[in-house]
């Protein structure tokens, strides 16, 4: 995750000695899928690594090993799972890393979908399992209350920080900041300041 971050997650547009950042991947989908390609890859598979790869347009994370007998991706995609390393699988849900079994696929779907991202593709290539996830937005974005509330005010100031937006929408400071990653992540909502931790950083609406 963090060779992903290092790579494209950021987008950033320099402005004077300012900086504003864009995510331009959907963080929670490349977890999943990098989580996914661990727990079940066919690791009897000698010399066959996992391969996670960045390009332009899309990610790729590829681990060794076909989907088990019977088990084809359309039922995948409705969240049926067949653990192929029990073992794995066990170490991974204790630490948190897997919520419920065959809930990764559709998380990964959805989390996609959430940010305006097209569904990823999932296929059987020789003997390995491929996660395709496009960077290319295409549709709009799921927005709840809240975050059009956030929408709306920035669209009327002219930036606001973390402290003023918790004021106007009555939230903490943390589930504030928590709403505003999530519309920086979906490409709405930009953040603007002199630096990554530059306590005074304020918040636009993302061009379009």
């Amino acid at each position: 995750m963090d060779f992903v971050r290092k790579h494209s997650m950021r987008k950033l547009e320099i402005k004077g000695i300012r900086h504003s950042e864009q995510w331009s991947l959907p963080l929670t989908a490349v977890r999943e899928a990098i989580i996914n390609a661990v727990v079940h890859a066919d690791y009897a598979q000698k010399g066959s690594p996992i391969r996670l790869a960045i390009f332009d347009d899309r990610i790729e994370i590829e681990n060794p090993g076909l989907l088990p007998f019977g088990l084809t991706i359309d039922d995948i995609k409705r969240g049926v799972s067949k653990l192929r390393n029990r073992v794995i699988g066990r170490v991974f849900h204790k630490l948190g890393l897997i919520e419920h079994w065959g809930s990764g696929i559709k998380r990964i779907i959805e989390s996609c979908k959430e940010v305006g991202f097209a569904e990823p593709n999932f296929e059987e290539l020789g003997t390995h399992f491929r996660v395709t996830i496009f960077t290319g937005q295409k549709f709009q974005p799921n927005i709840n209350k809240t975050e059009q509330q956030i929408l709306n005010i920035l669209a009327k100031a002219n930036g606001c920080s973390t402290e003023e937006l918790s004021k106007l929408i009555k939230l903490s400071k943390r589930a504030t900041r928590n709403r505003i990653l999530a519309l920086i992540e979906k490409g709405l909502v930009v953040e603007l300041g002199l630096s990554l931790k530059d306590p005074h950083k304020k918040y636009f609406l993302a061009k379009k």
